[in-house]
């Protein structure tokens, strides 16, 4: 058995698939060998034991000559089981989905004049008839069933499987991604939950990288926040792990960013698949099964408060925002953001600094500098900055943040205008040169592993709002080009 064949089993298993063919091509390599076919099931039948299968049909086959394939070969008289396409053609592998809790997955709202609107899609799962009470899952609201409408003239009732388009009695807000429901079987809306992932990607998963999600007709921004263990697929055995690679399996938490009703995979397909795109290339990175939301995401909620942000800006007379400093390390960042958080004190201007290493001293003090270290330190980072933005103030950053990933997720957590990305853009070799804390030094004799630009990539802006040269020019000229674009903002300094 190869280690391919272990990881698309206990995919299948993974995907609610319960009769498994065990197709062993190639038998007439082996002589016809039937010690060598019931050597191989006997190996996979008992790696398969824990899997949850069904049923296991083992087919000994060439498919060069097509022994077994669609006729019974002469070649093989002591197999006595049916062929390859007798199999597949007389096995049942229908599910009774009409008998489960309704779900209506909406695709397209239907409003081609104003006296029709109705919701389009494809009943992931059970039968409804006009009368029938519906929620929308996310939202709660009510309503009954008006019609069913279909090319062919309005059904007394649908199941699942079925195209249709249902109107509803009362004028309710339904939305592309939202689910129509019975009253008394809501599934969970939560904006965390749990599940297994698969890993498509050649880039490595790593937890607290921002993705988007499409679970359903919804899509929403997610990223993992931990991974609960990896799946050795030779054995099955649950490891601990940092992050995924290519083909790697992984239980993990999964956080989106917005509430979503969500299904076991296990109870319903269409509604507890999902999958994971890369933000930047839009490459297909994962796809994953939901198994259960978390009990925080339902325990947990937003407290609004009277004082809010536009209340606290005004109090210290503020348009709070964050200036985002990135660049290699000797750079200059920290020097000019300096500069710039001088002038704007001396203005009047509430402002705060969040610098690299004063961080790594207490919030970031548990984590180094591996890519996955460098992921989850911009994160923590990125809720600072947006709770000091809710405070009203101007926050400076000066990190590496050598990822464009992790800049893209502190900008999204920001308001429109909030967020400034300054590029200091300084030559490596101007860099080493200056070198104050002596690091690149270190790095190039392997004595600092992980580190940007000698042996860790560095991902430039490639659309900073601010993009300053330091080549051949002062801090003081560097900062000045950062004070004339807050005064082009409005903001005195």
């Amino acid at each position: 058995m190869l280690t391919q064949t272990r990881r698309h089993s206990y995919i299948c298993s993974l995907l609610g698939i319960r009769d498994i063919v065990v197709a062993v091509n190639k038998i007439d390599l082996v002589g016809f060998s039937q010690d060598t076919f019931d050597r191989i099931v006997g190996d996979y039948v008992t790696f398969a034991s824990e899997l949850g299968f069904r049923s296991i049909v083992p087919v000994p086959i060439s498919a060069r000559f097509g022994d077994n394939v669609t006729a019974r070969s002469g070649n093989l008289p002591w197999y006595k089981g049916p062929t390859l396409i007798e199999h597949l053609e007389q096995v049942d592998v229908a599910q009774d989905l009409g008998s489960k809790p309704f779900r209506f997955p909406v695709q397209w709202v239907n409003r081609p004049n104003l006296d029709f609107r109705g919701f389009a899609g494809t009943i992931a799962a059970g039968r409804v008839a006009p009368g029938d009470q519906v929620v929308v899952a996310a939202s709660g609201k009510a309503s009954r069933i008006a019609r069913i409408v279909t090319a062919d003239g309005d059904l007394d009732a649908a199941e699942a499987g079925q195209a249709v388009t249902l109107t509803l009695e009362d004028e309710v807000d339904v939305a592309r991604g939202d689910i129509l429901v019975r009253p008394a079987e809501r599934p969970p809306v939560a904006d965390q939950f749990a599940g297994h992932l698969l890993w498509m990607d050649e880039e490595a998963m790593l937890p607290g990288r921002g993705y988007l999600m499409r679970i359903g007709n919804i899509w929403t921004p997610c990223s993992i926040t931990s991974i609960r263990h990896r799946v050795d697929v030779n054995t099955l055995e649950e490891h601990a792990a940092r992050r995924l690679s290519l083909n790697e399996i992984g239980f993990c938490n999964f956080s989106a960013g917005q509430p979503i009703p969500l299904d076991a995979y296990e109870e319903n397909r269409a509604t507890g698949a999902f999958i994971l795109v890369d933000r930047f290339t839009n490459r297909t990175a994962g796809a994953g099964m939901v198994a259960f939301p978390l009990r925080r995401a339902s325990n947990i909620h937003h407290e609004h408060f009277t004082v809010d942000k536009a209340a606290r800006a005004a109090l210290v007379g503020n348009r709070p925002m964050v200036l985002w400093f990135t660049g290699l390390s000797g750079s200059g960042k920290s020097t000019i953001a300096n500069i710039v958080e001088q002038a704007l004190h001396k203005a009047g201007r509430a402002t705060y600094s969040l610098d690299g290493d004063n961080v790594r001293h207490g919030l970031c003090r548990d984590l180094g500098f591996t890519a996955a270290d460098r992921v989850e330190n911009i994160r923590r980072v990125g809720e600072v900055a947006k709770l000091f933005v809710d405070a009203g103030m101007i926050v400076l950053c000066s990190f590496i943040s050598p990822f464009q990933a992790e800049r893209r997720m502190v900008r999204d957590l920001l308001g429109p205008g909030e967020f400034t990305e300054v590029f200091v853009d300084t030559p490596i070799e101007a860099c080493i040169a200056r070198d104050p804390k002596g690091l690149y030094a270190k790095a190039q004799a392997g004595q600092i592993q992980n580190f940007t630009g000698i042996s860790s990539p560095y991902e430039p802006p490639e659309h900073p709002e601010l993009h300053i040269l330091t080549a051949g020019r002062t801090p003081e000229e560097c900062a000045a080009e950062v004070l004339d674009r807050l005064r082009g903002a409005g903001i005195a300094c």
